[in-house]
């Protein structure tokens, strides 16, 4: 029996989830990857690899012709992005389409709908769906966002028109500073998507970030998922997302839902898609954009309503309908994710590239860990930081918090500076477990307390020692004493900060 092919066009932890998911619906997963990924996970788990030519990731993952050609050099029906590089590439969609293979996602022309963020506003107000204040239309120039800037009023945001993840952004607080970030989100830009193009919105204070889960199937019928919770933010970067979303106006939730079916209903939106919403400190939402792909926090809407959207995806591509009805979605629990990344939460989270010589994830039941390294896996500093997600589930917030904390806790990694400190300062702070926080959650906190710290290499030493210290003799010792090694582990004693319910050990 001949398999049906999947081209898995991404790398790393993405690429890991999809090729999963195709094992378990009987399809074939073949994949690209680029130099040094050459070894990496989900380059093993696939049944064909084809190595893409190039070294910036432009000549490689953002190759549009270079993943079409690897598509038909392993014989690929489907074609699945994942989420980043080219998820939401209008030109991959229309180069499958005129090779006959089928992508896995909407339509060209939904992703220049829905997924630009300016037509999507644009779209957005025509349908009756509030959206953030901003300019309207794209801003060229230093001196056209200047204009828009006045007339919105500071602070504000330059965002990548064709942009997300954080990149392509930055906050302006002064007309005076504007010039500088403009061409610094330009540059960021078009590195991370190939695109320059910008457009400002007013930066709304002490917002809250809910997103709602659409899935479509292409010919109008589209189901709403819940919303999540994404208002744990650093540069613009989701750290912890959760759903539901805590304290959130039962109305609200119901009318952001129908606002997300109604902009995916106006496309006949095809496949899983996010919309997102700003919730200001008056109550009020505001659309934000659409993502017209999976999103990185996926896990904690499939936690809490027992789905796989990655399935859901690709049978929805093979020609099938949607795999629920509307009774079948019944929200039980709370999920919580966190994103463990290779950063230095002491110094900006600045990235912290490296080989990770130690990995060790939690385990335990309603626990989840994604992930695409493993012990000797590299950190390359071209790519995203992101290590791992863990996902926790449990019947109410309260225990979903408690067991994603020991999860963290027992979370082990050396060879890379990471931000387990920070997660774990964040989930003890009293307005993340009280659920009233919203993106300024991280300015009143505070910063992590100062701590001693050893680098990795010294970690490694000190880990090296203790194990030949344990296997060697000792002659010393009294008849009947005991062979368990006492004390912690120098993986929690003396290594990038590890914390305990009271503090760091």
């Amino acid at each position: 029996m001949i398999r049906t092919t999947v081209l898995v066009a991404n790398r790393g932890e993405a690429a890991v989830r999809i090729i999963r998911a195709c094992r378990r619906l009987g399809l074939s997963p073949a994949t690209v990857f680029a130099g040094r990924d050459r070894h990496s996970p989900h380059v093993r788990m696939a049944d064909q690899a084809v190595a893409l030519q190039g070294q910036a990731v432009r000549e490689t993952y953002l190759d549009v012709e270079q993943v079409v050609a690897a598509a038909r050099a392993v014989g690929a029906r489907l074609v699945h992005p994942g989420y980043g590089f080219l998820a939401e590439n209008a030109a991959l969609r229309e180069a499958c389409d005129r090779e006959g293979l089928v992508l896995v996602g909407p339509t060209a022309d939904q992703m220049r709908r829905l997924g630009a963020k300016l037509p999507a506003r644009l779209l957005a107000r025509r349908l009756g769906i509030p959206v953030v204040e901003g300019s309207q239309g794209e801003t060229a120039t230093v001196q056209e966002a200047l204009r828009a800037a006045s007339d919105v009023g500071f602070p504000v945001l330059l965002k990548a028109s064709a942009g997300g993840g954080g990149r392509g952004m930055r906050r302006v607080d002064r007309p005076e500073d504007l010039p500088a970030a403009f061409e610094a989100a330009q540059r960021e830009a078009m590195a991370a998507f190939g695109c320059p193009s910008l457009f400002l919105e007013r930066y709304v204070e002490s917002s809250r970030h809910v997103e709602v889960q659409v899935v479509g199937d292409g010919r109008g019928r589209v189901l709403s998922l819940g919303e999540r919770f994404c208002s744990v933010q650093r540069r613009h970067q989701k750290m912890i997302e959760e759903a539901p979303a805590p304290n959130l106006d039962p109305g609200l939730r119901v009318t952001m839902e129908a606002w997300a079916r109604r902009l995916a209903e106006s496309q006949q939106y095809l496949g899983a898609g996010t919309v997102e919403f700003l919730v200001g400190p008056d109550g009020r939402a505001c659309f934000l954009e659409m993502n017209t792909r999976l999103q990185v926090e996926h896990p904690v809407t499939e936690a809490i309503f027992g789905v796989d959207l990655v399935a859901a995806q690709l049978q929805i591509a093979l020609g099938g309908d949607l795999p629920w009805e509307p009774g079948d979605l019944a929200p039980r629990g709370h999920a919580i994710e966190c994103r463990v990344c290779a950063e230095d939460p002491y110094r900006g989270f600045v990235g912290s590239p490296g080989t990770l010589f130690r990995y060790r994830p939690p385990r335990g039941p309603f626990l989840r860990v994604d992930d695409g390294v493993e012990e000797g896996s590299e950190m390359l500093p071209d790519y995203d930081s992101l290590i791992a997600k863990v996902i926790t589930w449990d019947r109410n917030r309260e225990e979903a918090l408690l067991r994603m904390e020991q999860a963290l806790e027992e979370f082990e990694i050396g060879g890379v500076r990471h931000n387990l400190p920070s997660l774990l300062h964040v989930l003890r702070s009293v307005p993340f477990r009280d659920g009233d926080y919203g993106t300024d959650l991280l300015t009143r906190i505070g910063p992590l307390p100062a701590t001693e710290f050893f680098h990795s290499e010294e970690v490694a030493a000190a880990a090296a020692a203790r194990a030949l210290l344990e296997r060697a003799p000792d002659s010393r010792k009294a008849p009947g004493d005991s062979e368990v090694s006492k004390g912690p582990s120098p993986w929690r004693q003396a290594t990038w900060p590890s914390w305990s319910r009271g503090g760091f050990r």
